[in-house]
């Protein structure tokens, strides 16, 4: 039977038919008889030196599982660190937007600290008032501006260079090019009538579109055409218009087509001092 020290030096525990194995055995137990009885004990086999661990392992012993608590720890607080951040840079954002009722009253007093001239000026009755005389210099410029009242026919070329050219800068001229027996050339006319009498500041005028030059085609597919002029430049072009109003229509209409494209003045636009003024200078005229 073998013993736990032939099981430590690896001794043979069956036997087998093979006479080498025999006498090899013999020949080891014989050579180790003799280191036993020189030394008088028997020398323990060397064991194989531990080499250094340079991998990983997924079985994590008790110290690993501290690390990685640890880690987890780091990196929890280290996120916590971050967001007091981001909350403290928000605050330093909303402290520079936001007044306390301290700053309010410091603004105040600071305002009313103004120089006096300055505080004169930022009344309201200052402004009023400023704004009145400033109407009135738009009115006395508007008011020197020619008036005309009625429809102007022009006879020939020259005239319709002349109504362009010889006319005053700030005056708007709205030229009709039309043709007999064209639907919508005579309603035209009629609206034009209407509404030179009710803005006499505009020059309205109307000539054949033969006398004017234009070709055949024109003549056939162009007209009812409204050229608007100012300063001798040419900022409205609208051919064929009876395309947008028909051709029975009346002066309300043109007068909505006109303002919606710029060329005469919205009446709902006008400011309430300069209504009044022309109110004022209606009720002198009756008188």
């Amino acid at each position: 039977m073998a013993t736990f020290e032939d099981k430590i030096l690896g001794e043979k525990l069956h036997c087998y038919c093979s006479s080498s194995e025999d006498e090899n055995d013999k020949a080891e137990s014989g050579d180790e008889e003799s280191n036993t009885g020189a030394s008088g004990k028997q020398s323990p086999p060397s064991l194989p030196q531990p080499e250094a661990w340079s991998g990983s392992s997924t079985n994590t012993g008790p110290k690993g599982v501290i690390k990685d608590w640890q880690r987890f720890k780091q990196l929890e607080t280290e996120k916590r660190a971050e967001q007091e951040r981001e909350k403290l840079e928000l605050l330093k954002k909303l402290s520079l937007t936001c007044q306390t009722a301290l700053d309010e009253e410091k603004e105040k007093a600071k305002a009313e600290q103004l120089d006096p001239d300055l505080k004169e000026l930022l009344e309201d009755s200052f402004l009023l008032q400023y704004q009145e005389k400033r109407m009135k210099e738009m009115l006395d410029q508007y008011s020197m501006l020619p008036s005309f009242g009625k429809l102007i026919t022009l006879k020939d070329s020259g005239e319709f260079l002349d109504a362009i050219d010889n006319e005053n800068k700030a005056v708007s001229v709205i030229i009709h090019i039309y043709e007999n027996n064209i639907a919508g050339c005579e309603a035209m006319n009629g609206c034009l009538t209407c509404l030179s009498e009710e803005f006499p500041k505009v020059k309205f005028c109307k000539i054949f579109s033969s006398v004017a030059g234009m070709s055949q085609r024109f003549k056939a597919g162009g007209v009812p055409a409204l050229l608007v002029y100012k300063g001798g430049q040419l900022i409205g072009n609208f051919v064929r218009v009876t395309d947008d109003l028909g051709t029975d229509f009346f002066a309300e209409e043109v007068e909505a087509f006109l303002t919606e494209h710029g060329v005469l003045p919205d009446k709902s636009c006008v400011p309430k001092i300069i209504q009044q003024s022309s109110q004022k200078d209606n009720d002198d005229d009756d008188d």
